[in-house]
This record gives C-alpha cells, structure tokens and sequence, in this order.
C-alpha cells in the first residue's frame, strides 16, 4: 500500500498554503526559473522545464515546489506533468506571484522590472 501512496504526489490545500514557505521555494534560483516556464499557465511536461539537471536535484526542486504550494504534479503513465497554482497563490497571496514573476535577479540597490535576463 505506501507504494501506490508515493506514487500519487500530495498538495497543500489553497488555505494551507503558507507564505514563509512559498518564499523559501521561489527563492532558489532554480525553482523560480521553473516557476517563471510555467508562468503561461500551461501545463508542461517536466522534461521540458528541467532538461538539463540531473534527476536527484529536479526531484528535490519540484518536491520543494508542491509542497508549499507552488505547483501541483499530474503523473500520466511515465511521464510529469507540472502546472503553477497561480489562482490559488492569488488568492492566497493576491499579487504575490506576478511581483516575483516581475522582479529579475539583481543588486540590493536596484529595482524591480521587467527586463530581461
């Protein structure tokens, strides 16, 4: 029974879905730049988010990521599939999500837009 248990991944609930973590998941480089491919609202294969990291990290980057709330994992055979839970960090955290979309990695000093990396 724990097999067929592991096999289908949890998700926090819309109104357990704290802010402390959603912060600490978005703030790895790594997961915000999965987060940032998943901005469309499509949902994607994993494969074409995380191409190029080894599978021990992407499983601890995605884990990361459900858990608090982030995303939410749909397995179909043997294949991932991922989607942002932009509606309910909005609802959750009305605005959150499109501040940190907005905001490109840079100095203290330096504000946010929208420019390019």
């Amino acid at each position: 029974m724990p097999a067929a248990a592991a096999a289908e991944p949890t998700h926090p609930a819309v109104d357990r879905i704290e802010l402390v973590e959603v912060l600490a998941a978005l703030g790895h480089p790594v997961r915000l730049e999965i987060v940032r491919k998943l901005s469309s609202g499509e949902e994607a294969f994993c494969g074409e988010v995380v191409p190029d990291l080894p599978r021990s990290s992407v499983t601890h980057h995605l884990k990361t990521l459900r858990e608090s709330g982030v995303i939410c994992q749909r397995p179909q055979g043997r294949k991932l599939f991922l989607a942002l839970r932009r509606e309910d960090l909005e609802l959750r955290f009305p605005g959150l999500l499109e501040l940190v979309l907005a905001c490109r990695s840079r100095p203290l000093d330096s504000e946010c837009d929208e420019q390019p990396l």
